[in-house]
């Protein structure tokens, strides 16, 4: 647990020292938010969407989810970073198991994405958004599976890289078709019947989804996932990254 918790709060401490990066996580998705938004307007109809409806508040539970998605998986450079500087090496040669040095890596991280989420979410009221106390408390569970998953995610890979530019390169590769196949930017009932089997494999999807269903229930498709699968899914989602992630660990020829 000391191990643990000594990662997480390195990962923190470092985050919030680097003003640069955290202005950097949260401006530009809610200019992009903004921008986008108003510039569609009421020119985008949801299927089944009341008529007073604006692209800007359908596109909200979406830029929340790109906040945590960025923010969680880029925050996992720090593994990149901790191996070049040496000391991802000492504590390696610690004696500490490698779950808690992942889990300490994830925590960290993933904190660091649901911290930028929930600066985020605190503009529901100013996009229109009022969902009460059960709608945040459901956003909020939402929220920490998917940073905790997308971080497992950005932890694996970061692990076996030994470039930073690298990294950008392959998580772009991800991050963007995942982002923009999970009904953020368009219904997923809305798309081709290819894109919709598509989105329904993308755990990103029951982010939006789920986050649709606590703060804005009108624009969910009576067919979609009810929020209870959401949470089970990403739940599962979470699960599979933190255990491919300690594999991942695991491996000897990783160690330096």
């Amino acid at each position: 647990m000391t191990a643990l918790m000594t990662l997480w709060e390195r990962d923190i401490i470092r985050f919030f020292r680097d003003k640069p990066r955290v202005i950097g996580g949260l401006v530009p998705p809610i200019v992009f938010w903004f921008l986008i938004g108003t510039g569609l307007g009421t020119s985008v109809r949801v299927p089944g969407a009341p008529e007073d409806l604006s692209f800007l508040q359908y596109f909200y539970a979406g830029t929340l989810v790109l906040i945590v998605l960025f923010t969680s998986i880029f925050a996992t450079i720090s593994i990149i970073e901790d191996r070049r500087e040496g000391f991802l090496q000492a504590v390696l040669v610690a004696p500490v198991s490698r779950l808690s040095i992942v889990l300490g890596k994830v925590m960290g991280a993933s904190t660091v994405g649901l911290a930028q989420g929930l600066a985020f979410l605190l503009l529901a009221g100013a996009a229109g958004l009022h969902p009460g106390f059960h709608g945040y408390a459901l956003a909020f569970a939402v929220l920490t599976l998917a940073s905790v998953g997308l971080t497992g995610l950005g932890f694996c890979i970061a692990w076996v890289l030994d470039s930073s530019q690298g990294f950008h390169a392959v998580m772009n590769l991800f991050l963007i078709p995942m982002w923009m196949l999970s009904g953020a930017l368009f219904p997923a009932a809305a798309a081709p019947r290819f894109l919709r089997a598509v989105i329904a494999l993308n755990p990103v999807a029951y982010s939006v989804t789920g986050l649709q269903r606590a703060l804005l229930p009108s624009v969910v498709a009576q067919d979609s996932a009810s929020m209870g699968a959401c949470l089970a899914i990403l739940a599962a989602f979470a699960a599979l990254m933190l255990t491919l992630s300690v594999f991942v660990a695991s491996r000897r020829t990783h160690d330096i």
